[in-house]
């Protein structure tokens, strides 16, 4: 008999103004460790939120009213990315109170596969993001949007359409790695600039976001 789980926590507070329902969050420390919380949304806005004030202080717009499906600051802080389902990704700069759209790479994929980034502090940083054919992931040198290169598993392997994407690198090796999860449930991880499959395992029986 599966055990009872425990009622989820009641929440500290409520933010309420997203106009729509809520598709992406991302939480951030801004100026002076202020924690802030990024929200995107249905119809297309992207709401920063106060944690201490517990406010709105900025409404961003630049996905066309179509829905946000992914938020990311950089590490330098005062950048931010946002998907969205115009088959775009946007390039924030926040810098002292500003609030516009610097640069957009065009997406060439009707998925909801997410995009994923790897970047320290320095200028130039990865990004990985569903690629034109409906297996592929392709892998950007940004901010130059030069390709480094598209990863397509096998012919034979047939996973379907990349679900989530997260790229990481180990402490041990400077070789960006990306953990990609595909439509019938497996999970596969690639060396990008070997441009392998290192190893797949099947985890589910079902796609997951």
């Amino acid at each position: 008999m599966a055990a009872h789980l425990p009622p989820p926590p009641d929440p500290q507070f409520v933010l309420r103004g997203a106009q729509s329902p809520v598709h992406a969050l991302h939480f951030h420390r801004g100026a002076q460790g202020c924690p802030l919380l990024f929200s995107g949304s249905q119809g297309g806005l992207v709401h920063i939120w106060s944690l201490q004030t517990r406010r709105a202080v900025a409404a961003l717009d630049g996905h066309g009213g179509r829905c946000v499906t992914w938020l990311q600051t950089l590490p330098r802080g005062h950048q931010l990315l946002s998907q969205g389902r115009d088959l775009k990704l946007c390039l924030w700069d926040l810098a002292e109170g500003r609030n516009a759209v610097v640069d957009s790479v065009r997406l060439e994929s009707v998925g909801f596969c997410r995009s994923a980034v790897l970047a320290g502090g320095q200028p130039r940083w990865t990004l990985a993001v569903p690629g034109k054919g409906s297996d592929e992931v392709q892998i950007l040198e940004m901010p130059s949007k030069t390709s480094v290169c598209t990863l397509k598993p096998e012919a034979d392997a047939k996973p379907g359409m990349p679900m989530c994407l997260g790229l990481w690198q180990a402490n041990s090796s400077p070789r960006p790695l990306l953990l990609a999860g595909y439509e019938d449930g497996s999970v596969v991880l690639w060396d990008v600039l070997e441009r392998k499959m290192c190893s797949r395992v099947a985890c589910h029986e079902e796609p997951g976001p």
